[in-house]
């Protein structure tokens, strides 16, 4: 049963190590972590000694506990366990999701950061991280995942994510479903939080692209009538909008940015010191894999941690913005529990052939369900195992014309990953 009674327990004997710092607290089904990467790299640029706690991890546990971009060591890890071991076996039923939110807050605490980003594992009111009185609340992108747990609407996934928000404290807004911001709004109101809504309050849009990254435009309602002159008259004329760059791809990407951005601002207002210059330093260097990274240009090899429906769409979109026309071979592999159909339903219209696979996960999806659905899309679609002998097929299957791209989940993100650049290193070893 998910409540906050176990991790309160736990925290109270570690000493409430996550009240000594300041805390941005970021929750959302799409973009969350993009949106928190953006937010610790800015505040990093600022001077500030920044955690950085966030789930599931590509490849090490480590990954997801950071100081400026510094994962905790592995005996760091193991020597935070053994400490507290006596307080968790003294708290009931607590899980590892639990524990390692413990873990995390006592490890920024210990290192004596400023502020911390704080990612929310699953769902929000009742997430082990919703127990922090942060700076400033963030709600990203809200769509259809985590069904059986969150609830099968989107004003009840809505109700769930809102529930960080604390009253009298702000709240920033990506663009959401009307269905969804009447429920964030409403909570917002009933709390006595200053809501800011991005595209309302923050406004945004892309402005050029290419592999090499993006830059977009960013600002503020009261600079409407500004920016109006700006587009009329072709350019500068004593003002024009804040110009950012992102090394991350896709146009969901200057979404998460803007919701970044007015997070930063908020933290301003509530009493961090950052200057544009820090956040668009920030922006320009933020690392955040496996979001349509592309591992190789040409042929393209792209991979992705889409997984639900939405964030499919968005993957398809950003395919057709950076190699349009071109043939798509999709390896993929999914979890149990996730909208394998709905997916497909946005990618198979880019797809010419599925490699089905499994990643070592328990919850893996088996590939075979994976070929059934795809030949219901009317795509030839095959299961090849391990990952490694996929990938393998995947790249032999595109050649030199199309592309290869990688989706589904996390953990087929997160192997493939692995592969390629250990790939690479093997290939260094030997010509050197």
């Amino acid at each position: 049963m998910f409540n906050l009674e176990r991790i309160t327990e736990l925290l109270e004997r570690l000493g409430n190590p996550h009240k000594k710092y300041r805390v941005i607290h970021v929750a959302g089904t799409k973009g969350k972590g993009s949106v928190a990467a953006m937010i610790a790299s800015a505040l990093q640029m600022a001077g500030y000694r920044t955690g950085f706690f966030t789930s599931p991890h590509l490849v090490e546990y480590t990954e997801r506990i950071k100081v400026n971009g510094v994962e905790i060591s592995k005996d760091e890890l193991v020597a935070l366990v053994n400490e507290i071991k006596p307080q968790v076996e003294a708290v009931e039923r607590i899980t590892t999701f639990e524990i390692t939110t413990a873990l995390s807050f006592l490890y920024f605490a210990r290192k004596n950061v400023d502020v911390a980003v704080v990612e929310v594992g699953l769902g929000g009111r009742l997430d082990a991280t919703n127990v922090v009185q942060p700076l400033v609340s963030v709600i990203t992108s809200l769509s259809m995942d985590h069904m059986a747990i969150l609830g099968n609407s989107l004003e009840k996934i809505a109700f769930e994510k809102a529930g960080i928000i604390k009253p009298g404290r702000p709240v920033v807004v990506s663009p959401q479903k009307p269905e969804a911001l009447e429920t964030v709004a409403r909570a917002a109101q009933e709390r006595g939080s200053k809501m800011v809504l991005v595209g309302r309050d923050v406004r945004f849009a892309p402005w050029r692209s290419s592999l090499d990254g993006q830059t977009m435009l960013i600002w503020r309602a009261e600079e409407q009538d500004r920016m109006d002159a700006y587009l009329q008259e072709d350019g500068p004329q004593g003002w024009e909008p804040l110009e950012v760059f992102l090394p991350l791809l896709g146009q969901h990407q200057v979404q998460n940015a803007a919701t970044a951005y007015a997070a930063l601002q908020v933290a301003q207002e509530e009493g961090l010191v950052l200057t544009e210059a820090d956040i668009l330093k920030g922006f320009a260097y933020v690392v955040w894999p496996a979001r349509f990274e592309v591992l190789r240009r040409d042929p393209p090899v792209v991979i992705d941690s889409a997984h639900n429906r939405d964030s499919a769409l968005k993957l398809r979109l950003a395919i057709d913005d950076y190699f349009p026309g071109k043939d798509v071979v999709l390896l993929f592999g999914a979890s149990e529990d996730k909208d394998v159909e709905g997916m497909f339903i946005e990618l198979m219209p880019r797809v010419c052939q599925v490699v089905a696979s499994e990643s070592l996960h328990p919850r893996a999806m088996e590939a075979e369900r994976i070929v059934k659905l795809a030949h219901q899309f009317g795509r030839p679609a095959v299961v090849v195992k391990p990952v490694e002998n996929a990938l393998a097929y995947a790249l032999q299957q595109a050649g030199a014309d199309a592309a290869v791209v990688v989706a589904g989940s996390m953990f087929m993100a997160a192997a493939v990953r692995e592969l390629w650049f250990a790939s690479l290193d093997v290939k260094k070893e030997f010509k050197g």
